[in-house]
């Protein structure tokens, strides 16, 4: 069956509808608006930002594949704060889904290292009026204080299976 594609000028509205499905926790109908945003302009930054937000709402989903392909996208991002940034979000939420699915902490750890990581890149050339990167790093630190399994087990496995 062959999609319908909408108009350029639809796409505003699109966006719209777009982050009201977000935030009525449809991201599958959110993902299939952003792709539809994207198979009319390929480079639209919004509907990749939102594409790989709604892909990452679906972790733990059992969905395959949504983590490469929302890393994937944070590459499209022309951005260099929100190509950072961005993919630390990914990081982190792939890490709050591991926690979830109850694997070893110290892989959680590792992505939520990741994700740190990310975010102080983004601090470095971050929008004077924007700490966003600023507030998810101290999330992350928070979870790994909330969670010290994630660091200590972290060391061990270093200790143990490091290279």
């Amino acid at each position: 069956m062959e999609l319908k594609q909408i108009h350029q000028a639809a796409v505003p509205r699109a966006l719209s509808l777009c982050e009201r499905y977000r935030l009525l926790n449809e991201p599958d109908q959110a993902e299939s608006i952003c792709r539809d945003i994207l198979a009319v302009d390929g480079e639209h930054q919004e509907a990749i930002r939102m594409l790989l937000l709604a892909l990452t709402d679906q972790f733990g989903h059992k969905r395959a594949g949504l983590f490469p392909e929302a890393e994937e996208l944070t590459g499209q991002l022309t951005n260099p704060y929100e190509r950072a940034y961005y993919r630390g979000i990914v990081y982190e939420r792939w890490a709050r889904c591991k926690l979830d699915e109850g694997v070893p902490a110290y892989i959680a750890g590792e992505w939520v290292q990741k994700a740190m990581a990310q975010f102080e890149e983004a601090e470095k050339v971050k929008p004077t009026d924007d700490d966003s990167a600023l507030l998810r790093w101290n999330t992350c630190a928070r979870l790994m204080a909330r969670v010290p399994k994630i660091m200590a087990e972290s060391a061990v496995h270093e200790m143990h299976f490091g290279d």
